[in-house]
């Protein structure tokens, strides 16, 4: 049977229309008509309805530190070991229980689809489960419960530096000892209809340089999208350049892995050459702005990387906050603190970054638009809260929090219904799962 909603406003191609009636079936529109009144029998969306958002840079496990990594000054080094704790107590079972959690939080701010950045595959000390895929499972059913879609971007990891230094204490946990290795059992993952399989290079400093290649050509036979991160620190870009004499983004261009088939994450340190490279290429870049500004990381480059020719999404990364808005709207705002200018970034472009932007990154190019055809996904804001009562909804990005958004569609499924998840308690899950681990 037919799904029926009527939205006051929604937002069609890169601006809100009003009246729009929009129908469903089987998971996709099948029809978009804006400017009829509502029918008897459609759903009314008060508010302004924006297609599904995508967050497609996450490690779930993270979200167990939010607001417990600020004591004292510290750096991304001594953060990471903080997280590298968090990673040597995770089960398949705990694992599944926080993931479903977390996923559930990002549905409540509108996410209809996320891209989560594996590397947590084995046992203490590298064991294997009996399934080797059992952590990557739990992910993909975690979706599932959380009812929302999944790019299971499998990550190789094989080295602890540029230099090919091996992995020992809790990043044995990460590793497969080589990338055909590696290949061998991503290659066995099992999906679903709500998940598709990707595949990721950590980064230059997690992967050598002669085995990037192997990585590419699985994610390439398979059309899987692949994920890097890219220069998120500048050691990391020393490093490079003293053990191979080529910026990270030069040694991804000689191992063959930019395009538009790719996406890096972070890219904050670059060079004119590399922002040349990336978008002469059409790699995309994902932009964590929340991430990158809770560990003192840096402000990428975003509008010369636009210009250039590399389309742009964003992610939540390490979950500080979980507000896909946020990080829309900060991309052009940490250009304006970079640059000491405004209007680098329309309204629309940052909502095509959040939407069709962060799909097309994980291999979802049917869906992030409300158009005939594409996946019913439907994400509300009120107009009516204390942050956007009086706002041109046309600047909706500029006002909006991820506490704006009362209803969300996955796939023509209610998900979230006047701001509460239609299957879990949320709040409840996130402090119990988190509880565990503590």
């Amino acid at each position: 049977m037919p799904l029926t909603w009527h939205a006051d406003l929604a937002w069609l191609g890169d601006a809100p229309v009003a009246d729009v009636l929009i129908t469903a079936a089987a998971g996709r529109f099948t029809s978009v008509t804006p400017g009829v009144p509502r029918p008897a029998g459609a759903e009314r969306l008060r508010g302004l309805t924006l297609p599904g958002l995508a967050n497609a840079h996450s490690h779930a496990f993270h979200r167990a530190l939010r607001g417990r990594t600020h004591a004292g000054r510290g750096t991304f080094w001594t953060w990471r070991e903080q997280m590298y704790a968090v990673a040597a107590r995770l089960t398949p079972e705990s694992y599944l229980r926080l993931a479903r959690a977390v996923f559930a939080e990002m549905a409540l701010a509108g996410i209809t689809c996320v891209g989560e950045f594996h590397y947590l595959h084995h046992g203490p000390g590298g064991r294997r489960y009996d399934d080797p895929n059992e952590m990557g499972t739990a992910l993909v059913e975690a979706a599932a419960q959380a009812g929302i879609r999944i790019t299971l971007l499998d990550t190789c990891y094989l080295t602890a530096s540029v230099a090919g230094d091996p992995l020992d204490g809790v990043a044995l946990r990460f590793g497969d000892g080589t990338a055909a290795a590696w290949g061998e059992r991503a290659g066995a993952v099992r999906t679903g209809p709500h998940a598709r399989l990707g595949a990721a290079v950590h980064s230059v400093r997690a992967v050598p340089r002669d085995q990037i290649p192997d990585v590419v050509a699985w994610a390439t036979a398979r059309r899987a999208p692949l994920h890097v991160h890219l220069s998120e620190q500048r050691a990391e870009n020393e490093a490079a350049v003293a053990a191979h004499g080529r910026t990270p983004t030069g040694l991804l261009a000689e191992a063959g892995a930019l395009g538009p088939g790719t996406t890096v994450a972070h890219a904050t340190h670059l060079t004119a050459h590399d922002i040349d490279a990336l978008g002469g290429s059409r790699t995309r870049v994902c932009l964590c702005p929340t991430t990158e500004r809770d560990l003192g990381d840096g402000i990428g480059p975003a509008a010369a990387l636009a210009a250039a020719g590399s389309p742009l999404c964003t992610g939540s990364d390490s979950h500080a906050v979980i507000d896909p808005l946020e990080e829309a709207r900060a991309v052009e705002l940490h250009e304006r603190l970079r640059t000491e200018q405004r209007g680098h970034f329309t309204a629309a472009a940052l909502v095509r970054t959040a939407t069709a932007g962060g799909h097309a990154s994980l291999g979802w190019d049917d869906a992030g638009t409300i158009t005939v055809g594409a996946r019913a996904d439907l994400v509300t804001v009120t107009l009516d809260a204390p942050r956007t009562a009086g706002t041109d909804p046309a600047g909706i990005v500029f006002a909006a929090t991820a506490a704006d958004v009362t209803d969300v569609v996955v796939d023509g499924d209610r998900i979230v219904r006047d701001g509460r998840h239609t299957r879990l308690d949320v709040p409840r899950e996130l402090r119990e799962a988190i509880a565990w681990l503590s």
